[in-house]
C-alpha cells in the first residue's frame, strides 16, 4: 500500500495547510454489488448515526494530553475549562458570554508551536476564571471561520469582549497573551 505523505511548510499559514494522506491501493470507481463497497457503506452509516447521537450534549476530549470540552446543541460560555469550538458553535458561545472576556485559540492540529501553546493556555483557563477560553482547530471545516476571523499565522489568539475582537497575539508568546487578557479585563 503506497500512501502519500503530505508535506508541511514552516511557515504555519493556511495556504500551507497538508493535503490529507490518501491511499492508493483502491480502485477509484468500485462495481456496484460489491462486497467492499457494500461493507464501507454500510459502516459509514453506521458511523454518521453514532456522531450524530454523540454530538448532542456536551463531550470531553483529549487533545494533546490537555481535557477539553467539545460543545454539542447548547451553546454555553463556560469558564475554568478551554472549551472546542468550530465554525457553528463559537458565535453563538461568544454571544452567551455576554460582558465576559473571551480568548479564542486558533490552532490546527501539526502545528509544532500550537501543540506548545496547548498547556499553558489550558494553565490560563484554570486561573482565569473570569475569562472564556475557546480553541478553534482551523481546518478544512472550519476555514470559513478562520477567514472571517482574518487568521494568517498559527497560533492566532483573538480576544474578544461584548462580541468584538479587541486584541491579537500571533504565534507562541505567552506572556503577550497573559498581558492582553489583563489588559482588556482592566479596561
Amino acid at each position: 500500500m503506497a500512501l502519500r505523505i503530505p508535506t508541511i511548510s514552516s511557515s504555519h499559514g493556511l495556504a500551507s495547510s497538508p493535503a490529507p494522506i490518501s491511499t492508493t491501493c483502491r480502485p477509484a470507481v468500485l462495481a456496484v454489488g460489491s462486497s467492499w463497497a457494500a461493507a464501507a457503506v454500510q459502516k459509514r452509516s453506521l458511523l454518521l448515526a453514532m456522531t450524530a447521537s454523540e454530538t448532542r450534549g456536551v463531550a470531553p476530549l483529549r487533545s494533546s494530553g490537555i481535557e477539553t470540552t467539545s460543545v454539542g446543541a447548547a451553546a454555553e460560555a463556560v469558564t475554568g475549562q478551554v472549551t472546542e469550538v468550530n465554525k457553528d458553535t463559537f458565535w453563538p458561545i461568544v454571544e452567551a458570554a455576554g460582558d465576559k472576556v473571551v480568548v479564542l485559540d486558533m490552532y490546527t492540529e501539526w502545528c509544532g508551536p500550537c501543540k506548545m501553546m496547548a498547556p499553558k493556555f489550558q494553565e490560563m483557563s484554570e486561573k482565569n476564571l473570569d475569562v472564556v477560553f475557546l480553541k478553534l482547530d482551523c481546518n478544512q471545516d472550519n476555514k470559513p471561520l478562520a477567514k472571517e476571523l482574518g487568521i494568517k499565522v498559527v497560533p492566532t489568539f483573538k480576544i474578544l469582549k461584548g462580541g468584538k475582537v479587541v486584541k491579537e497575539v500571533t504565534g507562541a508568546k505567552i506572556e503577550e497573551l497573559a498581558h492582553a487578557i489583563d489588559t482588556v479585563k482592566s479596561g
